[in-house]
């Protein structure tokens, strides 16, 4: 029972921090407008993603909406499970668990406001990464971890 609590603080921390932080650069930018420079490779920026990854469907129309929220509960729930099935494997649990904490963060964004907030600008010179939040981070985070262990169980 000790896991699954670990696991579910890193959800909250995940989901905490991510929308503290999305509810900070809305108050203090206007979307697509001003910037604060961070150093030579990160910028705050306020961006509005009616899209997925990369802004994908981002102009479908509106409908992409309900489809992006149908596709985020299912893997909330699906995560859900597994997490519950897997919670003696604490390293694919935590990387579960951050997946999860992303998908719920960005999921809490396009329920209530209809589109996911968008800050962190990476960038080479010219060379633009597409904007992202830290939900996202917290699921890129979680694949690695997944990745990793898958890994280390190829080679046990």
């Amino acid at each position: 029972m000790r896991k699954i609590t670990l696991y579910f603080v890193i959800v909250l921390l995940v989901i905490s921090v991510d929308q503290w932080t999305k509810s900070w650069v809305s108050a203090h930018l206007i979307p697509y407008q001003g910037m604060i420079t961070i150093n030579a490779f990160f910028n705050i920026v306020l961006a509005k993603n009616p899209g997925a990854a990369f802004s994908l469907l981002a102009n479908a129309g509106g409908w992409q909406r309900y489809f992006f929220t149908a596709i985020a509960m299912a893997a909330v729930l699906w995560l859900l499970i597994l997490i519950y099935r897997h919670q003696q494997e604490r390293f694919f649990s935590s990387g579960l668990s951050l997946i999860l904490g992303g998908a719920l963060g960005n999921l809490i964004d396009r329920l209530h406001t209809g589109v996911v907030t968008d800050f962190i600008q990476w960038h080479v010179g010219e060379h633009y990464w597409p904007s992202f939040n830290l939900a996202d981070s917290a699921i890129t985070l979680g694949v690695i971890c997944l990745i990793l262990d898958g890994f280390s169980k190829k080679n046990d």
